[in-house]
């Protein structure tokens, strides 16, 4: 009896849960109409899940493929939360989805034109499968297969579509960049015609010199008072040309750069002790 009481619930359960696994969608009292609407030469031809249709629907330029259904959860009436009719090109597998318009007792309706169908499937030399799909929420499971095939007629007075496949992986045409050139130097002539400029003015410098007073006697006795600091100032100075000159010739912006900031901190540093040294014989009245 305890025996019987333990197993009992078991077998209830699992019953429950194989009715449960058990339900599906599907759908009945299919029917499909081809041809222009409000027409007495319409085709009108019925099929069901258990019996699909044998030969392909010929759907030409002008006609409205009409399909009407009823789908079903358990053998009921009811709207499922995804209803459509998909065309599938047999080569390529290329699919294009149509919803269904869906009541609440399940009765559900798609038009379809050839306008509508993407050019891939109107250029197709075999007949289109056409699959319901009908699902939901819940455990049910959905129902996902081929009731029919269309057959596509163009127009014969209509300039047939063309379609040219996308190369998505291949070889493609060589690229050839050009980049800008490297930036040069001016030419030596103009750089020759401002080094004699600047040359010429050292003459001039040397004769303002002698004709303000220039104090040359005075060199000495600077030098030997603040020998480092004039000898670091004159060298710097120096240095800022030889640096220019590289630059010049052979260094680009980012060598020449950190030696400038160097040198000049150098050339600022000896600056002010050797124009110090130079004020204190202002101040003693020697200048």
């Amino acid at each position: 009896m305890r025996f019987l009481n333990s197993f009992v619930p078991s077998l209830l359960l699992l019953a429950a849960g194989a009715a449960q696994a058990a339900s599906s969608w599907g759908f009945d009292e299919g029917s499909i109409t081809v041809g222009a609407k409000k027409s007495d030469a319409a085709v009108k031809e019925k099929f069901s899940e258990k019996n699909p249709l044998t030969t392909p629907v010929t759907l030409g330029a002008s006609d409205t493929l009409k399909i009407v259904i009823t789908a079903k959860e358990n053998g009921k009436g009811k709207r499922p939360h995804q209803a459509f009719l998909v065309l599938q090109e047999s080569e390529t597998g290329l699919e294009a989805p149509f919803p269904l318009t869906t009541k609440e007792n399940g009765k559900a309706t798609v038009d379809l034109k050839q306008s509508e169908l993407p050019i891939q499937l109107l250029t197709s030399s075999k007949p289109l499968k056409a699959s319901l799909v009908l699902a939901s929420f819940g455990t049910s499971e959905g129902y996902n297969k081929p009731v029919f095939d269309v057959e596509i007629k163009l127009d014969p007075n209509a300039t047939p579509p063309t379609y040219e496949k996308p190369m998505r992986y291949g070889k493609l045409e060589e690229i050839t960049h050009i980049f800008r050139a490297d930036p040069q130097s001016p030419p030596k002539v103009i750089s020759l015609v401002f080094s004699l400029a600047v040359l010429a003015t050292i003459p001039a410098l040397f004769l303002g010199w002698a004709i303000l007073g220039g104090n040359v006697t005075h060199l000495q006795k600077a030098f030997s008072t603040a020998p480092v600091s004039h000898g670091v100032f004159f060298g710097s100075i120096i240095a800022m040309e030889l640096v220019f000159y590289l630059y010049y010739v052979s260094w680009n912006l980012f060598q020449t750069l950190p030696v400038i900031g160097l040198v000049s901190v150098v050339t600022f540093l000896s600056g002010t002790k050797a124009l110090g040294e130079v004020q204190s014989r202002r101040l003693a009245g020697e200048r």
